[in-house]
Protein backbone atom coordinates (compact mmCIF):
# COMPACT_ATOMS: atom_id res chain seq x y z
CA UNK A 1 0.00 0.00 0.00
CA UNK A 2 3.12 2.41 1.10
CA UNK A 3 4.60 1.45 -1.99
CA UNK A 4 1.61 2.46 -4.64
CA UNK A 5 1.10 5.60 -2.36
CA UNK A 6 4.34 6.35 -2.82
CA UNK A 7 4.46 5.98 -6.89
CA UNK A 8 1.36 8.61 -6.37
CA UNK A 9 2.43 11.00 -5.19
CA UNK A 10 6.09 10.78 -7.18
CA UNK A 11 3.42 11.48 -9.97
CA UNK A 12 1.66 14.44 -8.75
CA UNK A 13 5.14 15.86 -7.71
CA UNK A 14 6.24 15.81 -11.40
CA UNK A 15 3.16 16.87 -13.15
CA UNK A 16 2.52 19.48 -10.96
CA UNK A 17 6.23 20.90 -11.41
CA UNK A 18 6.21 20.59 -15.07
CA UNK A 19 2.90 22.40 -15.72
CA UNK A 20 3.42 24.83 -12.92
CA UNK A 21 1.29 26.75 -11.22
CA UNK A 22 -0.04 28.76 -14.15
CA UNK A 23 0.00 26.47 -17.46
CA UNK A 24 -0.47 28.41 -20.47
CA UNK A 25 0.87 31.78 -19.29
CA UNK A 26 1.58 33.87 -22.48
CA UNK A 27 5.13 34.76 -20.76
CA UNK A 28 7.69 36.27 -23.17
CA UNK A 29 11.72 36.29 -22.48
CA UNK A 30 12.82 38.92 -19.86
CA UNK A 31 9.39 38.49 -17.94
CA UNK A 32 10.72 36.89 -14.75
CA UNK A 33 8.31 34.09 -13.34
CA UNK A 34 10.25 33.25 -9.67
CA UNK A 35 8.82 36.58 -8.03
CA UNK A 36 5.03 35.83 -8.54
CA UNK A 37 3.29 35.16 -5.75
CA UNK A 38 1.33 32.44 -6.57
CA UNK A 39 4.40 30.34 -7.91
CA UNK A 40 6.14 31.07 -4.62
CA UNK A 41 3.49 30.04 -2.37
CA UNK A 42 2.78 26.90 -4.92
CA UNK A 43 6.17 25.37 -4.79
CA UNK A 44 6.57 26.57 -1.39
CA UNK A 45 3.66 24.22 -0.66
CA UNK A 46 5.29 21.69 -3.00
CA UNK A 47 8.42 21.79 -1.39
CA UNK A 48 6.48 20.95 1.68
CA UNK A 49 4.81 17.65 0.62
CA UNK A 50 8.22 16.61 -0.66
CA UNK A 51 9.60 16.73 2.49
CA UNK A 52 6.70 14.83 4.00
CA UNK A 53 6.73 12.38 1.74
CA UNK A 54 10.25 11.72 1.71
CA UNK A 55 10.06 11.20 6.02
CA UNK A 56 7.11 8.61 5.30
CA UNK A 57 7.04 7.42 2.07
CA UNK A 58 10.79 6.85 0.87
CA UNK A 59 13.71 4.62 1.76
CA UNK A 60 15.73 7.34 3.15
CA UNK A 61 18.59 5.31 2.52
CA UNK A 62 18.81 6.25 -0.33
CA UNK A 63 18.77 9.61 -0.02
CA UNK A 64 22.94 10.04 1.31
CA UNK A 65 24.13 8.80 -2.24
CA UNK A 66 22.15 10.80 -4.64
CA UNK A 67 23.35 13.96 -3.49
CA UNK A 68 27.16 13.94 -2.60
CA UNK A 69 29.68 15.97 -1.52
CA UNK A 70 30.61 17.46 -4.95
CA UNK A 71 26.88 18.94 -5.11
CA UNK A 72 26.95 20.25 -1.57
CA UNK A 73 29.80 22.31 -3.28
CA UNK A 74 28.11 23.24 -6.28
CA UNK A 75 24.68 24.59 -4.02
CA UNK A 76 27.39 26.02 -1.31
CA UNK A 77 28.20 28.04 -4.83
CA UNK A 78 24.85 28.71 -5.62
CA UNK A 79 23.57 30.10 -2.38
CA UNK A 80 27.09 32.55 -2.06
CA UNK A 81 25.94 33.62 -5.59
CA UNK A 82 23.10 35.47 -4.11
CA UNK A 83 24.89 37.33 -1.69
CA UNK A 84 27.48 38.73 -4.26
CA UNK A 85 24.12 40.01 -6.13
CA UNK A 86 23.13 43.50 -5.85
CA UNK A 87 20.14 42.80 -4.51
CA UNK A 88 20.43 39.65 -1.99
CA UNK A 89 16.94 39.38 -0.58
CA UNK A 90 15.40 39.71 -3.79
CA UNK A 91 18.29 37.19 -5.51
CA UNK A 92 18.41 34.93 -2.45
CA UNK A 93 14.31 34.00 -3.05
CA UNK A 94 14.92 32.95 -6.03
CA UNK A 95 17.56 30.51 -4.89
CA UNK A 96 15.66 29.05 -2.06
CA UNK A 97 13.04 28.34 -4.82
CA UNK A 98 15.75 26.53 -7.40
CA UNK A 99 17.22 24.49 -4.27
CA UNK A 100 12.83 23.79 -3.40
CA UNK A 101 13.01 22.06 -6.94
CA UNK A 102 16.00 20.60 -6.93
CA UNK A 103 14.80 18.92 -3.47
CA UNK A 104 11.52 18.24 -4.87
CA UNK A 105 13.02 16.14 -7.63
CA UNK A 106 15.08 14.14 -5.31
CA UNK A 107 11.83 13.31 -4.20
CA UNK A 108 10.05 12.18 -7.03
CA UNK A 109 13.20 9.91 -7.72
CA UNK A 110 13.75 8.52 -4.44
CA UNK A 111 9.69 7.74 -3.68
CA UNK A 112 9.72 4.59 -6.64
CA UNK A 113 10.63 1.48 -4.76
CA UNK A 114 10.91 -0.93 -8.27
CA UNK A 115 11.27 -0.95 -11.90
CA UNK A 116 7.46 -0.87 -12.15
CA UNK A 117 7.01 2.28 -10.13
CA UNK A 118 9.61 4.23 -12.07
CA UNK A 119 7.78 3.19 -15.22
CA UNK A 120 4.41 3.94 -14.44
CA UNK A 121 5.24 7.22 -13.08
CA UNK A 122 7.34 8.40 -16.37
CA UNK A 123 4.04 6.89 -18.66
CA UNK A 124 1.63 8.52 -16.61
CA UNK A 125 3.38 12.19 -16.36
CA UNK A 126 3.83 12.15 -19.86
CA UNK A 127 0.75 11.05 -20.77
CA UNK A 128 -1.10 13.57 -18.16
CA UNK A 129 1.36 16.48 -19.67
CA UNK A 130 1.08 15.53 -23.36
CA UNK A 131 -2.72 14.89 -23.16
CA UNK A 132 -3.09 18.40 -21.72
CA UNK A 133 -0.81 20.39 -24.61
CA UNK A 134 -2.84 18.45 -26.80
CA UNK A 135 -6.30 19.46 -25.51
CA UNK A 136 -5.29 23.48 -25.55
CA UNK A 137 -4.65 23.18 -29.14
CA UNK A 138 -8.46 23.19 -29.95
CA UNK A 139 -9.63 24.66 -26.66
CA UNK A 140 -7.00 27.78 -26.01
CA UNK A 141 -5.11 27.64 -29.50
CA UNK A 142 -4.10 31.37 -28.75
CA UNK A 143 -2.25 30.12 -25.29
CA UNK A 144 -1.01 26.88 -26.43
CA UNK A 145 0.46 28.40 -29.79
CA UNK A 146 2.78 32.01 -30.10
CA UNK A 147 -0.06 32.95 -31.59
CA UNK A 148 0.80 35.91 -33.66
CA UNK A 149 3.85 36.99 -32.08
CA UNK A 150 4.62 41.02 -32.27
CA UNK A 151 7.61 40.26 -30.03
CA UNK A 152 8.81 37.41 -31.88
CA UNK A 153 7.19 37.23 -35.29
CA UNK A 154 9.19 33.69 -36.20
CA UNK A 155 7.54 32.14 -33.56
CA UNK A 156 4.00 32.56 -34.63
CA UNK A 157 1.54 29.88 -34.42
CA UNK A 158 4.40 27.51 -33.20
CA UNK A 159 3.29 25.22 -30.94
CA UNK A 160 4.34 25.37 -27.21
CA UNK A 161 1.54 23.60 -25.13
CA UNK A 162 1.46 24.37 -21.01
CA UNK A 163 5.05 25.95 -21.35
CA UNK A 164 5.97 29.11 -21.56
CA UNK A 165 7.96 29.13 -24.96
CA UNK A 166 8.62 26.78 -27.43
CA UNK A 167 11.77 26.32 -26.28
CA UNK A 168 11.05 24.92 -23.04
CA UNK A 169 7.81 22.90 -25.15
CA UNK A 170 10.61 20.92 -27.36
CA UNK A 171 13.04 19.86 -25.00
CA UNK A 172 10.32 18.66 -22.81
CA UNK A 173 9.09 16.80 -25.19
CA UNK A 174 12.08 15.28 -26.54
CA UNK A 175 12.86 13.74 -22.69
CA UNK A 176 9.30 12.19 -23.13
CA UNK A 177 10.56 10.55 -26.22
CA UNK A 178 13.24 9.23 -24.32
CA UNK A 179 11.00 7.52 -21.74
CA UNK A 180 8.89 6.17 -24.14
CA UNK A 181 12.06 4.55 -25.83
CA UNK A 182 12.49 3.34 -22.37
CA UNK A 183 9.06 1.80 -21.72
CA UNK A 184 9.61 0.21 -25.04
CA UNK A 185 12.18 -1.64 -24.20
CA UNK A 186 10.71 -2.77 -21.12
CA UNK A 187 8.35 -4.06 -22.49
CA UNK A 188 5.43 -1.41 -22.11
CA UNK A 189 4.82 -1.04 -25.67
CA UNK A 190 1.66 0.41 -26.23
CA UNK A 191 2.85 3.07 -23.78
CA UNK A 192 5.74 3.84 -25.82
CA UNK A 193 4.51 4.18 -29.14
CA UNK A 194 1.50 6.20 -28.40
CA UNK A 195 3.58 8.47 -25.60
CA UNK A 196 6.97 8.26 -28.02
CA UNK A 197 4.96 9.00 -31.54
CA UNK A 198 3.01 11.92 -29.90
CA UNK A 199 5.48 13.71 -28.46
CA UNK A 200 7.64 13.26 -31.71
CA UNK A 201 5.01 14.84 -33.71
CA UNK A 202 4.41 17.45 -30.83
CA UNK A 203 8.47 18.56 -31.20
CA UNK A 204 8.17 18.82 -35.16
CA UNK A 205 5.19 21.41 -34.60
CA UNK A 206 7.72 23.77 -32.39
CA UNK A 207 9.59 24.80 -35.22
CA UNK A 208 12.80 23.67 -33.57
CA UNK A 209 14.95 21.85 -36.35
CA UNK A 210 17.73 21.45 -33.38
CA UNK A 211 15.45 19.51 -30.99
CA UNK A 212 13.90 17.55 -33.46
CA UNK A 213 17.67 16.25 -34.64
CA UNK A 214 18.99 15.96 -31.41
CA UNK A 215 16.45 13.44 -30.45
CA UNK A 216 17.35 10.67 -32.83
CA UNK A 217 21.61 11.37 -31.94
CA UNK A 218 20.99 10.91 -28.04
CA UNK A 219 19.34 7.78 -28.56
CA UNK A 220 21.27 6.17 -30.98
CA UNK A 221 24.37 7.59 -29.09
CA UNK A 222 23.34 5.75 -26.18
CA UNK A 223 21.38 2.78 -27.43
CA UNK A 224 23.86 1.95 -30.45
CA UNK A 225 27.11 0.77 -28.22
CA UNK A 226 24.77 -1.23 -25.81
CA UNK A 227 23.36 -3.02 -28.27
CA UNK A 228 26.62 -4.60 -29.84
CA UNK A 229 28.05 -5.19 -26.17
CA UNK A 230 30.24 -1.89 -25.82
CA UNK A 231 28.57 0.21 -23.58
CA UNK A 232 31.74 1.82 -22.64
CA UNK A 233 31.82 3.36 -25.73
CA UNK A 234 27.99 5.95 -24.80
CA UNK A 235 30.16 8.33 -22.18
CA UNK A 236 32.88 7.92 -24.24
CA UNK A 237 31.37 8.97 -27.58
CA UNK A 238 28.86 11.26 -25.33
CA UNK A 239 32.08 13.16 -23.95
CA UNK A 240 33.66 13.50 -27.57
CA UNK A 241 30.30 15.08 -28.99
CA UNK A 242 29.77 18.04 -25.98
CA UNK A 243 33.45 18.70 -26.48
CA UNK A 244 33.32 19.21 -30.16
CA UNK A 245 29.85 21.07 -30.04
CA UNK A 246 31.44 23.40 -27.19
CA UNK A 247 34.35 24.10 -29.48
CA UNK A 248 32.30 24.53 -32.55
CA UNK A 249 29.62 27.15 -30.90
CA UNK A 250 31.17 29.38 -27.79
CA UNK A 251 34.69 28.12 -28.75
CA UNK A 252 34.58 29.93 -32.35
CA UNK A 253 34.47 33.06 -29.89
CA UNK A 254 37.65 32.63 -28.22
CA UNK A 255 39.92 30.87 -30.69
CA UNK A 256 40.40 31.91 -34.53
CA UNK A 257 40.91 29.08 -36.54
CA UNK A 258 37.52 27.31 -35.29
CA UNK A 259 35.67 30.57 -36.11
CA UNK A 260 37.68 29.82 -39.82
CA UNK A 261 36.45 26.47 -39.71
CA UNK A 262 32.87 27.30 -38.78
CA UNK A 263 33.17 29.95 -41.79
CA UNK A 264 34.48 26.74 -44.15
CA UNK A 265 31.38 24.64 -42.86
CA UNK A 266 29.12 27.08 -44.15
CA UNK A 267 27.30 27.20 -40.79
CA UNK A 268 26.06 30.90 -39.78
CA UNK A 269 28.64 31.74 -37.88
CA UNK A 270 26.83 34.25 -35.61
CA UNK A 271 24.64 31.46 -34.02
CA UNK A 272 21.39 33.72 -34.68
CA UNK A 273 22.96 36.39 -32.55
CA UNK A 274 24.40 34.51 -29.72
CA UNK A 275 27.88 35.10 -30.57
CA UNK A 276 27.67 38.92 -29.89
CA UNK A 277 26.22 37.83 -26.27
CA UNK A 278 28.54 35.43 -25.97
CA UNK A 279 31.53 37.98 -26.71
CA UNK A 280 29.78 40.80 -24.51
CA UNK A 281 29.43 37.89 -21.68
CA UNK A 282 32.95 37.17 -21.83
CA UNK A 283 34.16 40.37 -21.94
CA UNK A 284 31.95 41.41 -19.08
CA UNK A 285 33.72 38.21 -17.04
CA UNK A 286 36.84 39.36 -17.06
CA UNK A 287 36.36 41.79 -14.74
CA UNK A 288 34.71 39.48 -11.74
CA UNK A 289 36.09 36.27 -12.82
CA UNK A 290 36.09 34.69 -9.35
CA UNK A 291 32.65 35.48 -8.04
CA UNK A 292 30.99 36.49 -10.86
CA UNK A 293 27.95 39.05 -10.78
CA UNK A 294 25.43 37.73 -8.84
CA UNK A 295 22.76 35.07 -9.38
CA UNK A 296 20.66 35.86 -12.00
CA UNK A 297 22.36 39.95 -11.72
CA UNK A 298 24.57 40.55 -14.84
CA UNK A 299 21.55 40.63 -17.60
CA UNK A 300 18.98 42.76 -15.36
CA UNK A 301 21.38 45.11 -14.25
CA UNK A 302 21.68 48.94 -15.91
CA UNK A 303 25.30 47.75 -17.08
CA UNK A 304 24.22 45.98 -19.71
CA UNK A 305 20.51 47.61 -19.98
CA UNK A 306 22.11 50.80 -20.50
CA UNK A 307 25.37 49.85 -22.42
CA UNK A 308 26.28 51.68 -25.50
CA UNK A 309 26.28 48.87 -28.20
CA UNK A 310 30.08 47.84 -28.68
CA UNK A 311 31.59 48.90 -32.28
CA UNK A 312 32.77 45.39 -32.67
CA UNK A 313 29.19 43.17 -32.16
CA UNK A 314 26.87 42.43 -35.12
CA UNK A 315 24.11 41.91 -32.01
CA UNK A 316 22.49 44.76 -29.87
CA UNK A 317 22.84 42.83 -26.56
CA UNK A 318 20.60 45.73 -24.91
CA UNK A 319 17.63 44.01 -23.39
CA UNK A 320 18.94 40.38 -23.58
CA UNK A 321 17.84 38.33 -20.16
CA UNK A 322 20.88 35.56 -20.14
CA UNK A 323 23.61 34.76 -22.40
CA UNK A 324 21.63 31.69 -24.41
CA UNK A 325 24.99 29.71 -23.12
CA UNK A 326 23.62 27.47 -19.66
CA UNK A 327 27.45 27.39 -18.60
CA UNK A 328 28.73 31.06 -19.78
CA UNK A 329 25.74 32.35 -17.31
CA UNK A 330 27.18 30.23 -14.53
CA UNK A 331 30.54 31.91 -14.96
CA UNK A 332 28.70 35.00 -15.14
CA UNK A 333 26.30 34.48 -12.32
CA UNK A 334 28.92 32.71 -9.69
CA UNK A 335 32.44 32.71 -11.52
CA UNK A 336 34.74 30.35 -13.32
CA UNK A 337 35.61 28.24 -9.81
CA UNK A 338 31.97 27.59 -9.82
CA UNK A 339 32.13 26.48 -13.32
CA UNK A 340 34.52 24.47 -12.87
CA UNK A 341 32.06 22.46 -10.20
CA UNK A 342 29.32 22.82 -12.10
CA UNK A 343 30.92 21.01 -15.63
CA UNK A 344 32.09 18.19 -13.27
CA UNK A 345 28.60 17.95 -11.60
CA UNK A 346 26.47 17.94 -14.93
CA UNK A 347 28.46 16.15 -17.23
CA UNK A 348 32.23 14.41 -15.89
CA UNK A 349 30.40 12.81 -13.22
CA UNK A 350 27.19 11.33 -14.45
CA UNK A 351 29.40 9.76 -17.03
CA UNK A 352 31.04 8.40 -14.79
CA UNK A 353 27.88 7.13 -12.71
CA UNK A 354 27.40 5.62 -16.16
CA UNK A 355 29.70 3.13 -16.37
CA UNK A 356 29.42 2.23 -12.43
CA UNK A 357 25.80 1.29 -12.99
CA UNK A 358 24.66 -1.57 -11.28
CA UNK A 359 24.71 -4.57 -13.57
CA UNK A 360 20.38 -5.22 -12.96
CA UNK A 361 18.56 -4.78 -16.29
CA UNK A 362 16.44 -2.40 -14.26
CA UNK A 363 19.04 -0.55 -13.42
CA UNK A 364 20.47 -0.21 -16.86
CA UNK A 365 17.49 0.70 -18.70
CA UNK A 366 17.07 3.60 -16.98
CA UNK A 367 20.53 4.51 -17.13
CA UNK A 368 20.39 4.61 -20.68
CA UNK A 369 17.25 6.83 -20.33
CA UNK A 370 18.50 9.28 -17.90
CA UNK A 371 21.82 9.70 -19.75
CA UNK A 372 19.67 10.11 -23.07
CA UNK A 373 18.67 13.22 -21.15
CA UNK A 374 21.83 14.17 -19.68
CA UNK A 375 23.00 14.17 -23.72
CA UNK A 376 20.35 15.97 -25.03
CA UNK A 377 20.05 19.06 -21.77
CA UNK A 378 23.53 19.43 -21.73
CA UNK A 379 24.30 19.81 -25.19
CA UNK A 380 20.81 22.16 -25.15
CA UNK A 381 22.89 24.05 -22.94
CA UNK A 382 25.44 25.50 -25.07
CA UNK A 383 22.65 27.54 -27.30
CA UNK A 384 20.43 28.00 -23.92
CA UNK A 385 20.51 29.26 -21.02
CA UNK A 386 18.30 26.82 -17.82
CA UNK A 387 20.77 25.77 -15.76
CA UNK A 388 19.69 26.33 -11.69
CA UNK A 389 16.97 28.79 -13.47
CA UNK A 390 14.14 27.81 -10.90
CA UNK A 391 11.52 26.12 -11.79
CA UNK A 392 12.80 25.69 -15.22
CA UNK A 393 11.36 22.89 -17.16
CA UNK A 394 14.17 22.02 -18.93
CA UNK A 395 16.53 22.58 -15.53
CA UNK A 396 13.91 20.11 -14.01
CA UNK A 397 14.41 17.47 -16.42
CA UNK A 398 18.26 17.82 -16.65
CA UNK A 399 18.86 17.85 -13.05
CA UNK A 400 16.12 14.51 -13.06
CA UNK A 401 18.45 12.93 -15.31
CA UNK A 402 21.69 13.58 -13.19
CA UNK A 403 20.63 12.55 -10.10
CA UNK A 404 18.78 9.59 -11.48
CA UNK A 405 22.43 8.84 -13.28
CA UNK A 406 23.28 8.94 -9.46
CA UNK A 407 20.68 6.79 -8.57
CA UNK A 408 21.17 3.55 -10.55
CA UNK A 409 24.90 3.47 -9.90
CA UNK A 410 24.50 3.51 -6.57
CA UNK A 411 20.95 1.64 -5.55
CA UNK A 412 19.55 -1.79 -6.84
CA UNK A 413 16.26 -1.73 -8.73
CA UNK A 414 14.32 -4.67 -8.88
CA UNK A 415 11.99 -5.18 -11.55
CA UNK A 416 8.66 -5.33 -9.00
CA UNK A 417 9.25 -5.77 -5.40
CA UNK A 418 6.73 -8.34 -3.81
Amino acid sequence: MLRRAAVVVSILLFAVMLISFQPFSPVHEGVEEGGNLVNQLGFGLLGLIAVCSLLTLADLRKLPSLIGPAWMLMIGFLVFSGFTAPDPSATLRGIILTLIVMMTIVTVLALPQDGDGYARMLSVVAGILIFICYAGLPLVPSLATHGSDALEPQNSYLWRGVFTHKNIAGPVMAAFVFAAIYLWRRGDRWAGVVIGVSALIFVSQTGSKTTLGLVPVAALLVLLPSAIGLRVLTPIAVFFCQLAFALLTFGSVLIEPIHQFVLWLGIDPTFTGRVSIWKFGVDALVDRPLTGFGYESFWSTDLVRYAANPYYLDWDVRGIVHAHNGYLDIAISMGIPALIVALAVLIVLPLIDYMRCRPARENRLLADFFMMIVFFTTLNAMMESFFFRRMDPVWMLCFFGVIGLRLVARVPIPRRLA
